[in-house]
């Protein structure tokens, strides 16, 4: 044990360097010693300390704790101090709270494990915090910091583990996985994340245990792959899963394309090409406006082929084509994403993408038509810069004069969409005629009529452009009489 603010020695004082405890931990510390329980800084916020990842001052992230006090002890010590307090986990152990902006989550010690039918944790309280640390996922979240003592306590090496960038469990790694299977996705997830390569008998024990991962709820395996697919390097992690044989349980379109050879045979299979889809999508991110990662482009960078070993087919000269992927790949897309209960809003983004990234493709040395362009930008909608992205990365061929045409011809192609944009608002088209304007100059009720009516001067939108309201009104009646429409003050033909 080493205390922080009093180090013995060199090593000691290194530690104490390192591992700055956020004021707002000691602020609750204190609370708790008046009460008379023990309350220490735990897990992710530790480690996250020595990796210089955590803020010491109050605009600290997110605190994890533990404590010997029961949860209802716990919110009768908070009570008056929390601004806000939530109660969700209380049946795992565990109180939320949130003073002055920074969100605490103190759980009492517990032993947790899975009984072979069940989809949850059952958990039992603990009484020490060695049998706290002991049972917890891997050595890198098994370090605890007492507050306000400033005692740091590594009873597994998990620092050790931090410097030589290595992924262990405190105990046997079958053991852990038993208890808890969601953890064989955290190892991949830390991997990919924190760059902590697993040790060959934790892949052993990942790899063995896969099966188990079928009673983990969906919700859990979902949240673990999203937190994935937000790493540094979400590469790394999904090679992981596939190797182990994880993939097949969690998201088995991904080891499904490790058979199919890309049809440009730049390639050794579209499991690589995706894989480098990814990187190349991840590399053109922009901040986004509430700041991390795309999660939107990585998953359509990721699942923008996985259609193609649906529809492949094998042509004359040895070849093999993939005719319409992306409307199978869309149909799969929102399946799987359905089934993973993905929110409605990311789900139907990405799905919109995987369905429009091969649209492209068509445009040839700029072949399309000023109205072909709206309709790509309409089609798009809000997601155009990211199908911008999501096109480009798509190149993977390693021949340099093909790979430079592709980008001079994209190039191209965002070139006319800025010119048409300077013009008129592509980016939001309607018709010039809203659908009011259609029932008040037909005399039409609401209805189908007046969807395919305004779906016609959609049509005529991309084609003509602005032409005014008067043109508008004209085409509207044209398309009326030729599709046997009724126009008001009009007698019909005979």
């Amino acid at each position: 044990m080493i205390c922080l603010d009093n180090p013995r020695d060199s090593a000691e004082r290194a530690v104490s360097a390192l591992l700055k405890v956020p004021a707002p931990a000691d602020d609750l510390g204190r609370l708790f010693a008046r009460a008379g329980h023990s309350l220490y800084l735990v897990g992710g916020s530790v480690r996250d300390a020595l990796l210089g990842r955590l803020s010491a001052g109050a605009d600290a992230a997110d605190l994890d704790f533990a404590t010997d006090a029961r949860p209802e002890r716990v919110l009768e010590i908070t009570r008056d101090w929390a601004d806000a307090v939530w109660e969700a986990g209380i049946a795992f152990g565990t109180v939320g709270l949130i003073r002055t902006g920074v969100r605490f989550e103190v759980t009492t010690y517990r032993t947790e494990a899975y009984d072979r039918a069940s989809r949850n944790p059952t958990v039992a309280y603990g009484d020490t915090l060695e049998g706290d640390l002991a049972r917890r996922d891997f050595t890198v979240n098994a370090m605890a910091v007492s507050v306000p003592g400033h005692e740091f306590v590594d009873l597994f090496g998990g620092m050790a583990d931090l410097a030589r960038t290595v992924l262990r469990t405190p105990g046997s790694p079958e053991a852990s996985f038993d208890d808890d299977p969601l953890r064989i996705l955290r190892a991949a997830r830390f991997e990919a994340q924190l760059g902590l390569t697993p040790v060959a008998e934790l892949v052993a024990a990942m790899r063995s245990r896969a099966s188990r991962l079928m009673i983990v709820s969906v919700e859990r395996i979902r949240d673990e792959l999203r937190k994935l697919m937000l790493s540094a390097d979400p590469v790394v992690g999904l090679e992981r899963l596939v190797d182990i044989g994880v993939a097949d349980i969690v998201l088995p379109e991904l080891p499904a394309l490790r058979m199919e050879i890309d049809e440009h045979h730049q390639h050794k299979d579209v499991y690589t090409h995706t894989l480098t889809v990814l990187r190349q999508a991840i590399a053109l991110e922009d901040p986004l406006p509430e700041g991390g990662p795309d999660e939107v482009l990585r998953w359509a960078a990721l699942l923008h082929d996985i259609g193609k070993p649906k529809t492949r087919r094998h042509i004359s000269g040895g070849g093999v084509s993939f005719h319409h992927h992306e409307v199978v790949g869309r149909d799969m897309t929102r399946k799987r994403l359905a089934a993973l209960r993905f929110p409605k809003d990311v789900t139907d983004a990405i799905t919109l993408l995987v369905f429009l990234h091969l649209r492209f493709h068509g445009y040839g040395r700029g072949e399309w038509t000023d109205a072909a362009v709206r309709r790509y930008v309409h089609d798009a909608g809000p997601y155009l810069s990211r199908l911008h992205k999501l096109v480009r990365s798509d190149c993977t061929t390693r021949n340099r004069r093909k790979a430079e045409t592709l980008a001079a011809t994209y190039d191209a192609l965002e070139e006319r969409i800025a010119r048409l944009s300077e013009q008129e608002e592509i980016a939001a088209i309607r018709p010039e005629l809203s659908g009011d304007d259609i029932m008040e100059l037909l005399g039409l009720p609401p209805g189908q009529l007046v969807g395919r009516a305004r779906a016609h001067m959609l049509d005529f939108r991309f084609e003509a452009g602005l032409v005014g309201r008067q043109a508008a009104e004209t085409e509207l009646l044209r398309w009326a009489r030729e599709n046997g429409v009724p126009i008001p003050g009009e007698q019909p033909d005979r």
